[in-house]
């Protein structure tokens, strides 16, 4: 499995790709896998991000600026392999990128491109067999969102079919950075690991090495996203340095 999860709480990475532009991208997403990041969630930029907050949004925004596409976000994907053959790589896209280009093709560009899995946020687990499917035959690994509503029968059902990991939602509403961390995420991976024994990965709000360390606490993973999206927008010109640094001052606290 693609998925490296042995030192706890292992850190998931979410860039927007093309944001400010695809070189800086790769720049910041090799300065986050030096630094130790196991994860690398590739966002692909999308003009309507209903589960994202303010700060991915803008990110978005940005990306679609300059025509940043699902096709330059898997071609950046396997310029970031040949650096690194051991870091998990996931395209995190909504689904209307990956139904333009084609299930098919999508599932078997991204194999080729050395992705390892995907989190298609806006695709329903009722909806989501012909995805599946093609997955499958791409060994793609398929990665769903488990939420605090989330039902025992729905979390039952996510469990079967997610493959890598599970992204469990600490709390209800759009991403961001918070000051504190919700209740609901411990709650929501215990019952998660009622029906699964994938690692569970925990995002939607982490953003300082305090939350992260919490998190190693009762899940194998911590998602940090819109804390790094924002460093990016805050620091122009020294994108990868920054963010470089924040990764490690994160990973500190594991020792």
């Amino acid at each position: 499995m693609p998925f490296h999860f042995e030192n706890e709480p292992a850190l998931v990475a979410y860039v927007t790709c093309g944001d400010p532009d695809l070189a800086t991208t790769r720049e910041v997403i090799l300065a986050a896998i030096d630094a130790g990041a196991s994860v690398i969630e590739l966002g692909v930029p999308f003009s309507d991000p209903l589960a994202d907050g303010p700060v991915i949004q803008r990110a978005s925004e940005r990306a679609l600026k300059h025509g940043t596409s699902l096709q330059q976000v898997l071609t950046l994907a396997a310029e970031v392999r040949e650096h690194s053959q051991s870091v998990g790589l996931v395209i995190f896209s909504y689904l209307n990128p990956i139904q333009r280009m084609g299930l098919a093709k999508f599932c078997k560009v991204a194999r080729l491109a050395g992705i390892d899995g995907a989190l298609i946020t806006d695709l329903p687990i009722e909806e989501s067999a012909g995805y599946l499917s093609e997955a499958r035959k791409n060994d793609l690994a398929t990665i769903f969102l488990a939420a605090p509503t989330s039902t025992d029968q729905r979390l039952k059902s996510i469990a079967q079919i997610s493959t890598g990991f599970i992204y469990a939602i600490s709390r209800t509403g759009v991403t961001g950075a918070r000051q504190q961390m919700t209740g609901d995420a411990p709650a929501l991976v215990k019952r998660i690991r009622r029906f699964s024994k994938l690692p569970i990965a925990v995002g939607f709000g982490i953003s300082t090495p305090e939350q992260f360390a919490a998190v190693g606490k009762f899940a194998e993973g911590a998602v940090v996203g819109s804390a790094i999206v924002q460093l990016i927008e805050q620091n122009p010109g020294r994108e990868a340095a920054t963010v470089g640094e924040f990764v490690r001052q994160l990973l500190a606290v594991r020792c």
